[in-house]
């Protein structure tokens, strides 16, 4: 067994250090999706596409791609959705904040 680890230490470690690594970088990239997107709560009625119709000016996909980004960045996300789901959409939330000031201060 010693003779083994001397031989192949530096590629164990690497090994273990890249693993390390690329479960790190995917638990970031995950948080990173809630905290730069949108996240809207679903209504009674509502369907992706519908949301992306919604949103067609805040984003620059077609709505087959709309509804696959929200698919893969969704958990438990199916071609049906229910009322009082949380999910994030693919829209930044400081170009959203930015559109409903504008939106308000226009009606006053």
């Amino acid at each position: 067994m010693r003779k083994i680890w001397n031989q192949y230490s530096y590629a164990i470690t690497l090994i273990i250090l890249s693993c390390s690594l690329a479960i790190v970088l995917s638990i970031q990239n995950h948080t990173n999706d809630k905290e730069n997107y949108l996240q809207v709560k679903i209504s009674e009625g509502d369907s992706l596409w519908e949301i992306s119709k919604q949103y067609s000016g805040q984003h620059t996909l077609t709505t087959e791609e709309f509804v696959s980004w929200v698919k893969r960045h969704n958990e438990n996300i199916d071609d049906h959705i229910f009322p009082g789901k949380e999910i994030i959409i693919p829209v930044n939330k400081i170009t959203s904040a930015t559109t409903t000031e504008l939106a308000g201060a226009f009606g006053d």
